[in-house]
């Protein structure tokens, strides 16, 4: 089943619309796309390694405080993103665009 399925993939990656549809997705090799990437991709997750339980406890401890309920959903989010601290998934993400756009 593993054999049929990989043959199948390769005939769909040989078809010329699937190959028209990946270049055209692909983003043009720019300034503008390379900084999307960075900015986007991996900025963030080298903030959450580094400084990720440091936002962490201040959105924990400002929690207590916030009156409103959208300040408690926004100090709820950031504990959510940074809890865990980076992603070395999104990272491999990010740099596999970064590859991927210049290549």
């Amino acid at each position: 089943m593993i054999l049929s399925m990989k043959s199948k993939v390769k005939k769909i990656a040989k078809y010329p619309k699937v190959k028209e549809v990946v270049r055209s997705i692909k983003p043009t090799k720019s300034v503008w796309g390379f900084l999307g990437v960075i900015l986007f991709f991996i900025v963030p997750e080298m903030v959450a390694f580094a400084w990720g339980e440091a936002i962490t406890d201040f959105a924990t401890a400002a929690l207590t405080h916030a009156d409103t309920t959208a300040l408690q959903a926004y100090y709820k989010a950031l504990i959510f993103l940074f809890e865990d601290g980076g992603s070395w998934v999104n990272l491999g993400v990010g740099a596999a665009l970064l590859l991927w756009l210049f290549f």
